[in-house]
């Protein structure tokens, strides 16, 4: 039997995954793998998604050159959540240009943006 097997895969045969900064503990962003993704980040070493909008493998940084470098990999209790602690490669996860995705806090009934863009988003995307 392989790791993958004890996975609890969706319908879609996705898995939910929270991407944590190894040193920090700051959770930088949450998307999703396959099979096939899980087992390419596992052989590379490197972090690999799979995109619901795009419908293909995404390898984290392939554009914005932010890639994440794998240091450990768990699965939770349920076996329906993965976490992958990173290395977070040029400090910045989000596409936003930010250091993590959960860049808003609810303040007063409203979510306020808290952390600043590190980086244009137009000079990573081009």
């Amino acid at each position: 039997m392989s790791f993958q097997d004890e996975i609890k895969w969706d319908k879609d045969g996705l898995v939910p995954v929270i991407a944590q900064e190894h040193g920090t503990g700051d959770i930088l962003m949450m998307a999703w793998m396959n099979r096939e993704s899980l087992g390419l980040t596992v052989e590379t070493g490197h972090v690999v998604y799979w995109s619901r909008s795009r419908q293909r493998l995404w390898h984290k940084g392939e554009e914005s050159g932010n890639q994440q470098v794998v240091s450990e990999i768990r699965l939770d209790c349920d076996n329906d959540v993965v976490l992958v602690t990173v290395e977070q490669k040029g400090g910045i996860a989000c596409h936003t240009g930010r250091h993590s995705c959960f860049y808003k806090k609810l303040q007063d009934d409203q979510w306020v943006t808290v952390d600043p863009v590190l980086r244009d988003p137009k000079q990573m995307y081009s």
